[in-house]
């Protein structure tokens, strides 16, 4: 029988390890033991896997969060895209508009200044205090739609109105205005009068500007050259159609500088003054004519400004 001896307050003593009551408490302490050891492991085990399952599901949060920003950066680049191109859209409406404005100022004749489309408009008014209201973004691409709209619709009007004015424009141009020369003088006026050649009473259908051989002879009006040589008692002579039922005659010129067929402005140069056909001295024989008939030229003349005026009683032609 087996015994273990041990000293205790300095008796030596012995257990009996074959008694049954020690068995029994041997047994039960290993027992205790071997469970301390079991539920030991058991709960390092337990608390590893729930910290890797704590890592995995915060890593996929930390995933499905980055998902979203990129989800929201792309919605915003998506938003400046928009906004970029709806900007660059409104810009090159606004340089149309700038060049189409000081089109239409120089067209209309208004002042330096007077309606510059290079600055912004003239506005003001007192600082009011009050809360900040900010624009959510669908309210400013509402706006931003409608004020593109807007502009899109004053580009077109302006357009039409550029069309009026430019229309108007080649209408005056095409209504003969101003006399034919820049120097000299009116030496005989439209209707009856003394012929210089006969010295009978007789209709002059025209007015005739007297002024220094060489001078230049301008048209009145724009249009289009129907004739350009010599005509019985016109001498060398300038016909321009000038539409709407007008057209221009120069007379007598010297030299013809311009011939059939050719589209002239006004102002420019078509002859020289001159005394050629049926004349007594240098001048030009002007006429207007409406739908073939001669109309008094002084309807279309200004004798009252580059022109010198002369009371003469009797023509040069």
């Amino acid at each position: 029988m087996s015994r273990i001896l041990f000293l205790k307050q300095g008796v030596l003593r012995q257990i009996d390890l074959g008694r049954p009551k020690v068995m029994i408490a041997i047994a039960i302490a290993g027992i205790l033991i071997v469970s301390s050891l079991f539920l030991t492991g058991f709960g390092a085990a337990t608390w590893l896997i729930r910290t890797q399952e704590g890592v995995l599901a915060w890593r996929t949060q930390v995933n499905r969060q980055a998902q979203e920003i990129d989800r929201a950066k792309q919605v915003a680049q998506a938003n400046i895209d928009a906004l970029s191109a709806k900007v660059g859209e409104l810009q090159a409406h606004i340089m149309r508009l700038d060049a189409l404005g000081l089109q239409l100022t120089r067209m209309a004749g208004l002042k330096h200044g007077e309606f510059n489309f290079s600055a912004p408009p003239a506005e003001g008014g007192p600082e009011v205090n009050g809360p900040v209201q900010h624009i959510a973004y669908p309210d400013f691409m509402s706006n931003l739609n409608q004020l593109s709209m807007q502009i899109n619709n004053r580009e077109q009007q302006l357009t039409v109105l550029e069309s009026l004015l430019m229309n108007r424009n080649v209408q005056l141009q095409a209504m003969p205005s101003g006399p034919p020369v820049n120097e000299g003088y009116m030496s005989s006026p439209f209707g009856m009068r003394i012929d210089p050649f006969t010295g009978e009473l007789s209709f002059h259908p025209g007015i005739d500007f007297a002024g220094p051989e060489g001078e230049p002879v301008e048209a009145v009006a724009a249009g289009v050259v129907t004739w350009a040589g010599d005509r019985s008692g016109y001498g060398n002579m300038v016909e321009i159609d000038h539409g709407n039922g007008y057209s221009t005659i120069y007379g007598h010129s010297e030299k013809i500088l311009v011939q059939v067929g050719e589209i002239v402005k006004k102002g420019q140069e078509i002859a020289l003054l001159g005394s050629t056909g049926r004349s007594t001295g240098p001048h030009v024989h002007f006429e207007v004519l409406y739908n073939g008939k001669p109309v008094d030229p002084a309807r279309f003349v200004n004798t009252l400004g580059r022109v010198k005026l002369a009371a003469m009683p009797r023509s040069l032609d």
